[in-house]
């Protein structure tokens, strides 16, 4: 048995997954999550704001500490879309390595995508193949096609967090705000497209915070459940719906809904546009809403190295 931490580290949260893994028996220890927008301005900069890098820090040592106290043995930390936009990375790459004592990884679109499709689809069962695999982060949003192993990937660059900063500035954002991140997003679709077959999946299975956020506001769920969330079914109807809803609120309505978690109020109108857009483009009737994503296959990918 392997007693494993995984850190992932995106432009809007950072997270730590601690789990025993015996052969294909996975044990979840302990699962964290904290909004540190670590990609506050990048888009527009093209380098990192020192406070965000700070922020990002004391969440690290943090979790350090909560490694320590649970005996584990290998750690794997991986930093994706705003580490890899930002001219000034080192100074938050050198942070890491010191209080971690590992080599954090600066992972590229398609390993990120490759890991998400692990986490995902690793031990997911009653649902038809193949599966699509979209992945909204704070910077970029992932496509990837397989059965059971990845054949087709492309990461392109609409997060949540860059369209909120690019296009949706205000709650509720402009008419004309919303169009104009269509434009960008369904151009951005379309590349994916022709690197993924994005039409060809059976499921369509939507991971990380923008994803189960709207399963949990489709589900009407008084407050955030991830049992209640991991594998539900939430129709296309129901998205566009909700992306709506969210376009009309206010920044004081949004932060007042029981589930949704207070990083994501002024970037959820942003995320559910998105996967509105990519449910319209792959032609899907519903989305699968996993709690597994890329931190389970980090954590996978560290008893494989082991083995």
């Amino acid at each position: 048995m392997s007693r494993v931490a995984a850190i992932d580290c995106g432009t809007n949260s950072i997270r730590l997954l601690i789990a025993d893994i015996n052969g294909a028996n996975f044990q979840e220890i302990t699962r964290e999550m904290e909004v540190v927008r670590l990609g506050q301005g990048v888009d527009a900069t093209g380098a990192f704001d020192p406070e965000a890098v700070e922020r990002t820090l004391t969440a690290t040592r943090k979790y350090a500490e909560i490694i320590q106290s649970k005996g584990v043995e290998k750690i794997r930390f991986c930093a994706t879309s705003a580490t890899r936009d930002a001219s000034n990375r080192e100074i938050f790459i050198d942070g890491v390595r010191e209080i971690l004592g590992i080599e954090p990884e600066v992972i590229p679109g398609t390993e990120e995508a490759a890991l998400s499709f692990a986490g995902a689809t690793t031990g997911l069962t009653h649902a038809e193949k193949p599966f699509l695999v979209v992945d909204i982060g704070g910077g970029s949003t992932e496509f990837v096609l397989g059965s059971g192993e990845v054949e087709f990937a492309r990461s392109v660059n609409i997060g949540c967090v860059r369209m909120s900063e690019r296009h949706l500035k205000k709650q509720p954002p402009l008419p004309e705000s919303i169009q104009s991140a269509i434009k960008d997003i369904d151009e951005a679709i379309a590349d994916a497209a022709h690197f993924v077959p994005i039409k060809d999946s059976k499921t369509l299975i939507a991971v990380a915070g923008t994803a189960t956020t709207v399963a949990a506001a489709a589900l009407g769920l008084k407050e955030y459940d991830r049992h209640a969330i991991h594998l539900s079914r939430i129709p296309a109807q129901k998205v566009h719906e909700i992306a709506q809803m969210f376009a009309l609120m206010s920044r004081e309505e949004i932060a007042a809904l029981g589930y949704m978690h207070p990083g994501r109020v002024d970037v959820i109108a942003s995320g559910a546009l998105v996967l509105s857009r990519v449910m319209i483009a792959t032609g899907a009737s519903e989305f699968v809403a996993s709690e597994t994503d890329i931190l389970d296959g980090m954590a996978w990918s560290l008893t494989k190295v082991a083995e």
